[in-house]
């Protein structure tokens, strides 16, 4: 009698075990990250005109001033830096299009 009792009771406990390993979710939610699409359009559209008004003045003030090869010569290292930053970024893109394609 006592067996049968024991048995019972283990029995609902099993079950009840079971039951909450089953209604939990055995994966944690995906964790939400940074948004950088946002991020790069804020530093393309806000950051970057700003960045190169400030350097057209200090061109501006060179100029003025009779320093033409100073001019041309920070004017050529502008123009590189450009083309570094939009490396940059289309490596960026090449990057996502690898993950995507790779981890698809």
């Amino acid at each position: 009698m006592i067996a049968i009792e024991l048995m019972e009771a283990t029995s609902s406990g099993v079950t009840h075990v079971l039951h909450t390993l089953a209604s939990t979710p055995l994966a944690e939610p995906a964790p939400k990250g940074i948004d950088t699409n946002s991020v790069v359009t804020f530093f393309a559209s806000k950051i970057a005109p700003i960045l190169l008004a400030v350097l057209g003045v200090i061109f501006i003030g060179r100029a003025s001033r009779g320093e033409i090869s100073k001019v041309l010569t920070s004017s050529a290292i502008a123009i590189v830096g450009l083309a570094f930053i939009a490396g940059a970024a289309t490596l960026f893109f090449v990057g996502d299009y690898l993950i995507d394609l790779i981890f698809e």
